[in-house]
């Protein structure tokens, strides 16, 4: 699925921290393909101060991640969770629009 950079930082911020055995594998592996590796972050100018995350809007380019089938069924009942939590918002609703529309 081609995710932003907006789309990746939501969905790392989505997904569980915990689960089962299997399902943690599957965690850590998505939040590896969804991270930014140095040239990205050079690319992206992405800038972490304290919680907040900014990156040049300008550059409108997406990564192309397999969640595979549990994959996105993690990340559909994380949210999923979020909507019926009525945590949907301007960080997360595209990235609901991908997975569960």
């Amino acid at each position: 699925m081609k995710l932003t950079v907006k789309e990746r930082i939501a969905a790392m911020n989505t997904l569980p921290t915990e689960g089962n055995y299997i399902t943690f594998k599957i965690i850590l592996t998505l939040r590896t393909a969804l991270s930014f590796s140095e040239v990205e972050i050079k690319r992206y100018k992405i800038v972490i101060k304290g919680d907040l995350v900014t990156w040049d809007l300008s550059k409108k380019e997406e990564k192309d991640i397999d969640f595979g089938d549990k994959g996105k069924e993690i990340m559909c009942n994380a949210l999923h969770d979020l909507d019926a939590k009525g945590k949907i918002n301007d960080g997360n609703s595209s990235l609901y629009e991908k997975f569960i529309l």
